[in-house]
């Protein structure tokens, strides 16, 4: 009895530890999500791309034509946790599936193809990624003919998604945001329906869907290319809205958002168009811009339109939240759009009142930014990324996404870096000062590719994880260690194009598994 009485206390002891290790510096659980971790794109509300969970280190081989799979694509953004744990949500710009994941089972049990959608067959995807490429030409043939379709178009589709408590995803295709759920939630073989649907053209005055998010008390969040929607999950009620377009905003100088949303606890919703960061506040009965209510908006550095990869020519950045004590510096990031990026913190409540605006910012709301050169030491022209920061703590990492050549179709141009096309190169990590209030630089490294993946870390393990490309051994998931940049773990795929993630989530899933979102579908590797 003694023996049993040590080992509660020692549990206990030990998941008091892990909270006090990981609890503080994530955010605020909430209760109108599936789960705290993988129920939204890039992680959880903070948008941090930071995982509880833990990868081995060490080097392994990995033959993704003979590893578990369910199919998708050619974009699978993330698969998201159901209120279920035995079970997963696959989101993909091919449509929803629903996925057996307990006891190191992978099997798609259920699969709904979007209307209008055209849906992609596992024989489809082979044909077209079951082989190295070597031309540009072999590319645009599959993606054409295999494909048959316009690569933007496609990516648009389930890029950002959601599950809610009532195990419901909502997901974007075309102009339309879905509400897709189990037939029987007792039996998810029985199949998936869609719920309800909504145009969003029609609500937000003919704009496209970039993100999607829920708030605190339970409210549906949808943020356009120029609007922000806060409503009922069931699409009934009022519709609150807001525009983003600043005074300049002209058919050549066009405010546009190209990425999502994060949402602190009191329901302050930050946004970054290519111009501003905002922070709009719902107040639960209307969407702020109020300063009275704790709303703000500040300009940043902008720069030109690089040649791959990234869209636009501001922040390639989600926003994330840093910092969740109320007595410690609570700041939201973003790498700028400036040709050679910054990372730059903005604060995210009440600026100190001592604070002054630093020499060269735009806005006395930045409270620090830096240049991000990754180890450079001559300069390329773009240091640029389409991803957003991962944050772990008041560390920060960051890529740069941006090679030398691009192709006017974006599916085209992410298929081909690496294989056809040069692969980007560069890759640093920084951390904010609490003491000083300012960035320093950590470490950095110009040789390690990473393409078009989000990158993630493992906060148990102290690792960041990339996916990039080398003529020598083809495709691979990177580790590096947090705090030194040495390289602790490689998943090799070789040559095959499944091992390209093409914008999708890398995802760290408990029992030391990865979850690989391949352009060909998500991939379960158990090492």
């Amino acid at each position: 009895m003694k023996f049993i009485s040590n080992l509660i206390i020692a549990i206990c002891v030990f998941s008091v530890g892990v909270f006090n290790a990981y609890g503080a510096n994530l955010p605020k659980a909430n209760p109108y999500l599936a789960a705290n971790t993988l129920a939204i794109t890039h992680v959880d509300m903070g948008q941090t791309d930071s995982y509880p969970y833990s990868l081995p280190k060490g080097t392994y081989n990995i033959d993704l034509t003979k590893t578990p799979a369910v199919n998708g694509g050619p974009v699978n953004i993330m698969t998201l946790a159901s209120t279920d744990p035995n079970y997963m949500w696959g989101v993909s710009s091919n449509g929803i599936t629903y996925i057996n994941s307990a006891n190191g089972i992978w099997q798609q049990v259920a699969q709904i193809e979007v209307p209008g959608v055209k849906f992609f067959s596992a024989e489809a995807n082979r044909q077209a990624l079951g082989k190295p490429f070597d031309n540009i030409k072999e590319i645009e043939n599959a993606v054409k003919e295999k494909y048959g379709v316009n690569g933007l178009e496609r990516l648009a589709n389930g890029v950002y998604s959601v599950v809610d408590s009532d195990n419901y995803v909502y997901a974007n295709y075309g102009s339309t945001i879905y509400v897709f759920g189990l037939v029987d939630k007792n039996d998810p073989a029985k199949g998936i329906q869609i719920i309800r649907s909504l145009d969003f053209k029609k609500v937000a005055d003919n704009d496209v869907c970039r993100g999607i998010s829920i708030t605190y008390d339970g409210k549906i969040i949808l943020l356009g290319a120029q609007t922000l929607i806060v409503m009922n999950r069931d699409f009934t009620g009022d519709t609150h809205k807001i525009k983003f377009r600043s005074r300049e905003n002209t058919k050549a100088n066009k405010e546009e958002i190209t990425n999502s949303l994060a949402v602190d606890e009191n329901n302050g919703i930050y946004v970054a168009s290519n111009k501003k960061m905002y922070k709009i506040v719902w107040t639960g009965s209307k969407l702020s811009r109020d300063e009275a209510d704790g709303a703000w908006s500040a300009f940043y550095d902008t720069g030109e339109q690089p040649p791959v990869i990234k869209l636009g020519n501001g922040t390639g950045s989600t926003p994330t939240l840093m910092g969740y004590n109320q007595d410690q510096d609570r700041l939201v990031v973003i790498t700028d759009g400036a040709n050679r990026m910054k990372l730059v913190a903005f604060w995210r409540d009440e600026i100190p009142k001592k604070f002054k605006q630093i020499p060269g910012t735009k806005s006395r709301r930045i409270a620090g930014q830096i240049e991000v050169t990754c180890g450079f030491k001559k300069l390329p022209k773009f240091i640029q990324s389409e991803q957003s920061v991962v944050v772990n703590g008041y560390g920060a990492f960051v890529v740069n996404n941006i090679g030398t050549q691009g192709h006017k179709d974006v599916l085209v141009g992410v298929m081909a870096l690496g294989p056809v096309y040069p692969p980007p190169q560069g890759i640093e990590r920084f951390e904010w000062d609490v003491a000083r209030h300012e960035w320093r630089s950590v470490w950095s490294n110009n040789d390690v590719v990473s393409t078009s993946m989000v990158p993630v870390v493992s906060i148990p393990e102290n690792m960041v994880l990339v996916n990039g490309y080398t003529k020598k051994d083809g495709w691979e998931v990177t580790g590096l260690d947090w705090d030194t940049g040495a390289v602790v773990h490689r998943t090799i795929f070789g040559q095959t194009n499944y091992g390209n993630g093409a914008y999708a989530l890398l995802e760290i899933y408990p029992d030391n598994n990865l979850i690989f979102n391949s352009i060909g579908g998500p991939f379960r590797i158990q090492y």
